[in-house]
């Protein structure tokens, strides 16, 4: 799925182009299917900054690139790929994400974004007390009472001794939040909580879960962005020389010495995307990694510059260096990653209200004023029993609502009440009351799915958009049909095309070196006449490395010449090497064996190889599906885009 999604943004990054539909024309045909000049004159300038190769930004160079996309969408649809369950389930499930963007009430979205943001520069610390009740109990005075009386209990006793005798995590429960800001909570016990001052303890409020009181511990400011660098020995490593916790004291010793951090995290940090930059890792917030360890650590250190002592997460052992700290981001940054936040978190129940009112008065609705009393009529205590149906004189066609002129049938209400049978097992009430809270969730969901089912014809935009979406998950599924899956399953056909192709995938010359190092010269030239004489490493480290102060380190393992661990004037000599100076530091090199450039084997290449293969593959498919269905191109139409776009 991630896959997928990322090949469909970038093809797709939608902007708008304007084009005079009085000018619009038919720009080609395929197989008899008209494209406009609109069509091709809208995809073109969203892709235009997209595209590297200059001769594709030309009209025609494009035009090639559109027609074969139009021939590939033919061919999906030829081979009935539009009709496989799968793929119109993954569509539905984009199509569910997009719609999200387009079917908000944004006055109120806005105002919730807004507190968002102010909510999310504060941290609250805060307990709570929790009795459950069922979300459809309508009898609440007496759990409302209990979670009163619990609250003046804490007050009088303290919380502690409370939760000592209450807490039963069944049907009580008091508990330690710690801190937490928006979103980490449901949108009622977040305001009530942000609502509190601190050293007070809330009155009753109810939430999906029962009744809660929350006391608020303290309040700080957000933590902010960290700019961070560190050093990380893998758990598990390459290089056999050393333990990973022994090796990451080596290193720190070898700081508090006075070397650099970025020095040492480029020769020796095994985080390989971070170590080249001299160990700098994306600026985060507190949150955001995937070691809560790893955050405290890099969020204690005061101030800039500073660093950590060794530390151990899930990942491996580390030393983190504070680069830079930020406050948190202005709204404007922050404002749409938190609109989708707001319109996933509980807090859209506010936002569904306000757009059920904006659709009532957007479409024409009809109400038959006697449905409510016919459902009424027809319920029994089976209802209760999960065991109700509908009776055999039901009235399936009668008209509960009409939104504009789209009926919605007593058959589809009465399939909503047999349904909905399970929300009220067990429980007693008036059916009126069960008519009117079902007939209101009926309704609404009805009038949102008329929006959804509308919002093609009412929205070009998103008609657009859902069109590039629904095309381009058909086109991932062809190229995985045609193209990709041959490439990676045709073995006979991959032997041969790396024995047509061989001169393509050579090794560069490579080394397997013992390498030491030490900050100072005078160190290296001892440990080079050491390695001379034949002296193992753990022998050097011994005669060299003190309980204060590390002295030498050694490396192990194969490289490629011109890899940044070694000297860039390396000279590619077996035996001991002269002493270079490389990364603040000074190295002596034991080259134990010069690997040199040749032939990668097919296993070796196979990445490289199976590329180059689909796309010999892909070429020889568009060839053949420009023999399977004619292209005609309307060149006076072409003329005047050219014309249009100076291009």
């Amino acid at each position: 799925m991630g896959f997928k999604f990322q090949w469909l943004f970038l093809v797709f990054i939608a902007i708008n182009y304007s084009f005079s539909q009085d000018k619009d024309q038919v720009l080609l045909k395929v197989d008899g299917e008209p494209i406009m000049t609109s069509e091709f004159l809208r995809v073109y300038n969203k892709n235009l900054d997209l595209v590297k190769d200059e001769s594709q930004k030309d009209i025609d160079g494009y035009l090639k690139l559109f027609t074969e996309y139009q021939l590939k969408l033919k061919e999906a649809k030829r081979l009935k790929l539009d009709e496989d369950k799968n793929y119109q389930r993954e569509f539905s499930r984009y199509k569910k994400q997009l719609i999200q963007n387009y079917i908000s009430e944004n006055k109120v979205t806005d105002a919730l974004v807004k507190e968002a943001y102010d909510r999310g520069n504060i941290d609250i610390n805060a307990t709570h007390i929790l009795v459950r009740l069922d979300a459809t109990a309508k009898d609440t005075l007496k759990v409302y009472n209990e979670v009163l009386a619990l609250r003046e209990r804490v007050l009088k006793e303290g919380y502690d001794k409370v939760k000592t005798e209450m807490h039963n995590g069944n049907t009580i429960f008091l508990e330690d939040l710690g801190y937490f800001s928006a979103f980490k909570m449901v949108y009622d016990f977040e305001t009530a909580a942000y609502n509190t001052p601190v050293g007070e303890i809330s009155m009753p409020f109810r939430t999906q879960f029962g009744y809660h009181v929350v006391q608020v511990k303290d309040r700080r400011p957000s933590r902010g962005t960290l700019s961070a660098a560190h050093i990380m020995v893998n758990l598990n490593s390459s290089d056999s020389l050393r333990d990973p916790k022994q090796r990451i004291n080596e290193i720190y010793k070898k700081l508090n010495q006075g070397e650099s951090f970025e020095s040492l995290a480029k020769q020796f940090s095994e985080d390989k995307s971070s170590a080249k930059n001299g160990g700098k890792i994306t600026p985060f917030k507190s949150g955001q990694l995937s070691s809560t360890v790893f955050e405290d650590e890099a969020f204690a250190l005061k101030k800039d510059g500073e660093v950590s002592k060794p530390f151990k997460t899930a990942y491996g052992w580390h030393i983190v260096k504070r680069i830079e700290l930020k406050p948190i981001e202005s709204f404007e940054d922050l404002k749409v990653a938190l609109e989708t936040k707001v319109q996933r978190d509980s807090r859209s129940k506010l936002i569904n209200e306000a757009l059920l009112d904006k659709l009532k008065k957007q479409y024409k609705v009809t109400y038959n004023t006697e449905a409510k009393s016919y459902f009424e009529s027809i319920l029994t205590t089976d209802f209760f029993k999960r065991s109700w149906s509908l009776p055999t004189s039901f009235k399936n066609d009668n008209v509960v609502f009409t939104i504009n002129d789209t009926p919605f049938s007593y058959e589809a209400f009465g399939k909503h009440l047999v349904s909905a049978q399970r929300i009220y097992t067990g429980k007693s009430m008036p059916f009126s009351s069960v008519i009117t809270k079902e007939f209101d969730s009926f309704f609404e969901k009805s009038i949102f799915q008329y929006r959804e089912d509308n919002l093609e014809t009412e929205n070009e935009e998103y008609a657009n958009i859902l069109k590039e979406y629904r095309d381009g998950l058909l086109l991932f599924d062809l190229m995985e049909k045609e193209v990709w899956n041959k490439a990676s399953k045709d073995t006979v056909g991959l032997e041969t095309f790396y024995k047509n192709n061989q001169l393509k995938y050579q090794w560069s010359d490579r080394v397997e070196v013992l390498m030491a190092s030490s900050a100072e010269k005078s160190n290296m030239k001892k440990i080079q006449k050491l390695m001379k004489k034949g002296k193992s490493e753990d022998f050097i480290k011994t005669a060299l490395n003190t309980s204060d102060k590390q002295n030498v380190i050694f490396t192990k393992g194969i490289y490629r010449t011109d890899d940044t661990i070694l000297p860039s004037n390396f000279k590619v000599e077996k035996g001991i090497s002269e002493i270079y100076e490389h990364h603040d530091a000074f190295h002596v090199m034991d080259v134990i064996a010069i690997l040199p450039a040749g032939q990668k084997t097919l296993e070796e290449a196979k990445g490289n190889v199976v590329n180059d293969y689909q796309t010999q593959i892909e070429a020889n498919w568009i060839a053949e599906l420009y023999d399977r269905f004619k292209v005609e191109v309307n060149h006076d139409a072409l003329n005047a885009i050219i014309s249009k776009t100076g291009n």
